[in-house]
């Protein structure tokens, strides 16, 4: 798995547009706190139960990447679960799978607060939200 920061995975992809991008946060997180353009969101796991359900996210996945060589870029609120989706869509099969480093919102400050650090959102990089 690759791992990049949120500039880089905005640069890679301006540059290869196939890549497919995944947010692997809940809905909720998607749509509320926001997502950058283009993502495509399958939640690694929901609210209520909480517990990710691997083979179901592989698939889902695999629908929309079409292939397990196609490119796929995963981002999370942290970075966490999107190694952990990572981790699955490579024991899947999965060749070319890239992790979001900092997620969307990035690392805990020493106050306990996120987007002060790193992260998708602190980097100033584009993004929505309803």
């Amino acid at each position: 798995m690759k791992h990049l920061t949120p500039r880089q995975a905005w640069e890679l992809l301006q540059a290869h547009p196939d890549v497919l991008f995944v947010d692997v946060r809940m809905e909720i997180e998607y749509l509320y706190v926001g997502h950058p353009p283009g993502i495509v969101h399958i939640a690694w796991y929901e609210y209520p139960d909480m517990q990710p359900v691997p083979e179901q996210f592989v698939q889902q996945v695999l629908r929309e990447a079409g292939s397990p060589s196609r490119p796929v870029m995963l981002l999370c609120r942290s970075g966490n679960r999107s190694l952990a989706a990572g981790e699955a869509l490579e024991a899947a099969g999965f060749t070319d799978v890239i992790n979001v480093l900092h997620g969307f919102e990035g690392d805990l400050d020493e106050h306990a607060h996120r987007n002060t650090v790193n992260g998708w959102r602190h980097d100033g990089l584009p993004w929505a939200q309803f």
